[in-house]
């Protein structure tokens, strides 16, 4: 059944509010692409999904005519975009969580695009909820023992600062190192590189995937002007061996 282009027009705008709605959860959480990626995302793909339908239909022979591949070239595209939003940080790769809502941004709006208005409503609630829902249980996850034990690593940071700065850097490390899954074994000060500079030194354990996040819960401290460098490594404790 062919559609008119007010209908198509209205199959686009489902697409854009399923995309935004996806997205409003991305934008609230302050991810790279959120509100207008994901809506773009949705629409573009419906687009797609319409001229592979419709588009074409005039010019080749509707028995031999198959929509499909324009769609099928969909799902490896929005490959390319989702590769634009996944990064290193440190030890941990972000961004995964947001490519996989692109992509199923972008299957919503095929479904939006062909008319699936039901199916393509239950995608957007699905994706939503998986986002909000699965959140708080897989950090749950992320914090259970492994094999009946804590796995802990222990840590040592090192930051060079002014000298005038060494109590403000202390407290700044402390606060930085004050969560859960971190413990604090000391803290220490002695004469920087060159005259007029300070490191400040701790070491610390972290406990489960915390160890993770070290480099997440002290860089902002390599922010400050008068921190001149930051690092920090993993230090092998001869008592677990």
């Amino acid at each position: 059944m062919l559609l008119t282009e007010w209908q198509m027009a209205g199959h686009l705008a489902s697409a854009l509010g399923f995309g935004a709605a996806i997205g409003l959860e991305r934008q609230w959480r302050a991810r790279m692409a959120g509100l207008r990626t994901n809506a773009l995302v949705a629409g573009g793909a419906a687009l797609f999904v319409l001229l592979s339908q419709y588009g074409f239909l005039s010019a080749v022979s509707e028995v031999n005519y198959d929509g499909s591949r324009v769609a099928a070239q969909i799902v490896s595209g929005i490959g390319f975009l989702g590769a634009g939003v996944i990064m290193r940080d440190g030890l941990s790769v972000r961004g995964l969580n947001t490519a996989a809502t692109l992509w199923c941004s972008a299957a919503v709006g095929c479904l939006a695009g062909v008319g699936l208005f039901v199916l393509a409503a239950c995608g957007t609630v699905g994706v939503v909820g998986a986002n909000l829902l699965l959140r708080p249980l897989g950090r749950r996850l992320d914090r259970e023992p492994r094999g009946g034990a804590e796995v802990a690593a222990d840590f040592h940071f090192e930051a060079v600062c002014l000298e005038a700065e060494e109590a403000h850097i202390r407290h700044r490390l402390v606060d930085a190192l004050a969560r859960p899954g971190y413990q604090l074994r000391s803290i220490r000060s002695q004469d920087g590189p060159t005259a007029g500079l300070v490191t400040v030194s701790a070491l610390l354990t972290a406990e489960g995937q915390e160890g993770r996040a070290l480099e997440e819960a002290v860089s902002n401290l390599s922010l400050d002007p008068s921190v001149s460098a930051v690092s920090w490594a993993v230090v092998p404790d001869p008592d677990r061996a």
